[in-house]
């Protein structure tokens, strides 16, 4: 019932400018060229492109695929050689703090890049791919997977030892090793993949959250990292979402899928009733004191504010919560108005702490704000506007020309990335830039008036068609084709 009262809030502030004839001196809705607009975006066959001669290259090596292959490296240079002490790269020597822990490897990293294997099978149709998301799920699932269903947070030392203890764990690190299972089940709808599962999804329901409180919680003690068990965060519901549940649950069979459309809808509740500010049209990322509530606080940036309102958007039209529906796109595209450059058509990242935008490019905002456009553009094309420019200056700026991948951050005056971040590292994998192709590829198809193919691999039927859709999106499945166990699914009308 929150919601619906921050709705009406908005809908009372609209009735006191007065009826239309009163706001005659109000400006008009603006005329956009949409022809001109929609010819400008790039097409699937753009981002397919992007993927196989930008992204792949970095990340279909030896150094990436790990020894044995699936045992991902957490840590490569920018070159994609992997860390050499006695000759250690500058990004790893001297890193920007917070980021590089030569002494762990992540299970979230490892999770992210089975995801990113398992898209790349998703747009191209190559069994290889899908291997290398294999070879890490079972990677993971041998070394870092209790019997409780958690998963380990990292290995660390020689003797890679798990770590740290289950009460020190993050629910976000949780969300992230559920990546890797979760998106090989979207893939294959692997019955065994699926019982182990739901087996951690409700353990992570079960320990995290807090009826009390009625949020899904950080940590339970204090953690080596100095993680707080009074720190209350957006991640903490977003990343549950996002990580796993919002493409998962449609791929369910149907009989399954009702309490995970209600953690979705609960989820999407929490975030907007506990941590929307209304006053300044952003999600704080942080509540655990009243004083972090304001610009400039970790989190509190345009990427997980545009993510979030997507997600909710894509949730109320998954729960049939129209009041989700409306919040999430309304807001989604207040947030890109406030996030676009127009002096150069790139994103911002951010207000700071004296509400100037920080123009700065990092890595995964960008691609966030990217696909918040994406999806409003399905509704309205106008909003495809933004995207010309954002995805030429991506393709142009943010790529590694010579050695492939993407650059955690660019300077906004040269236009030059900084290399004191890794372009890999424990909070950067191939996560990101993986989901902005797809959803660039799906999207780019959509408004182009084209089909969209995806390419699966089901293990013993084909599912029914409902429960087959493209990732976050719905549309109508117009064929599917197999042949060698790969199964050519074709989409139209994608929303």
């Amino acid at each position: 019932m929150k919601l619906r009262a921050i709705l009406m809030a908005a809908a009372c502030t609209a009735a006191l400018l007065g009826p239309p004839a009163i706001r005659a001196e109000m400006a008009p809705p603006v005329v956009y060229n949409v022809d001109a607009i929609l010819r400008a975006v790039p097409d699937g066959s753009r981002w397919l492109q992007h993927l196989e001669q930008d992204l792949l290259p970095f990340w279909a090596t030896p150094t990436a695929l790990g020894q044995p292959v699936g045992n991902f490296p957490t840590y490569r240079c920018n070159d994609g050689s992997l860390y050499d002490a006695a000759h250690a790269c500058p990004e790893l020597r001297a890193p920007i703090p917070g980021i590089v822990n030569l002494d762990r490897e992540y299970m979230r990293a490892k999770g992210r890049q089975v995801f990113a294997y398992g898209v790349a099978f998703h747009l191209t149709g190559d069994k290889t791919y899908l291997g290398y998301a294999k070879a890490g799920l079972d990677d993971l699932l041998k070394r870092a997977r209790e019997k409780s269903g958690a998963f380990a947070s990292y290995f660390s030392g020689p003797d890679a030892v798990p770590g740290p203890t289950p009460d020190q764990r993050t629910s976000q690190d949780m969300a992230y090793a559920i990546t890797a299972p979760a998106f090989y089940y979207y893939l294959t709808r692997d019955p065994v993949v699926l019982r182990e599962l739901e087996q951690t999804i409700d353990y992570v329901f079960s320990t995290y959250y807090d009826r009390a409180l009625d949020l899904i919680t950080w940590v339970h003690e204090p953690s080596p990292d100095g993680d707080s068990p009074d720190q209350i965060e957006l991640v903490a519901q977003l990343d549950q979402v996002y990580a796993y549940l919002i493409w998962l649950t449609p791929a369910l069979p149907e009989a399954k899928q009702a309490p995970y459309r209600e953690k979705l809808r609960h989820l999407a509740h929490i975030m907007v009733e506990q941590f929307w500010s209304p006053r300044v049209g952003l999600f704080w990322g942080q509540l655990t004191t009243p004083a972090i509530k304001q610009l400039g606080q970790p989190h509190d940036d345009f990427g997980h504010s545009v993510k979030a309102l997507w997600l909710i958007y894509e949730i109320g039209k998954l729960t049939n919560d129209l009041m989700l529906v409306e919040f999430g796109r309304t807001h989604a595209a207040r947030v890109l108005e406030m996030a676009y450059i127009p002096e150069d058509g790139t994103w911002a990242r951010r207000y700071d702490e004296n509400g100037k935008l920080d123009k700065d490019k990092e890595w995964w905002i960008l691609a966030e704000l990217d696909q918040a456009a994406a999806m409003l553009a399905l509704i309205d094309p106008a909003y495809a506007r933004y995207l010309p420019t954002t995805s030429a200056y991506w393709l142009d700026k943010m790529v590694d020309h010579q050695h492939g991948g993407i650059w955690h951050w660019v300077d906004a005056t040269t236009n030059k990335p900084d290399i004191r971040y890794p372009k890999e590292h424990s909070w950067k994998n191939a996560f990101h830039s993986f989901e902005h192709a797809l959803i660039g590829y799906l999207t780019g198809q959509q408004l182009h008036g084209k089909p969209a193919v995806l390419y699966y691999a089901f293990k013993d039927a084909v599912p029914p068609k409902a429960e087959i859709q493209p990732y976050v999106f719905q549309a109508k499945v117009r064929s599917i084709d197999v042949n060698n166990g790969v199964y050519t699914v074709t989409f139209t009308d994608l929303r």
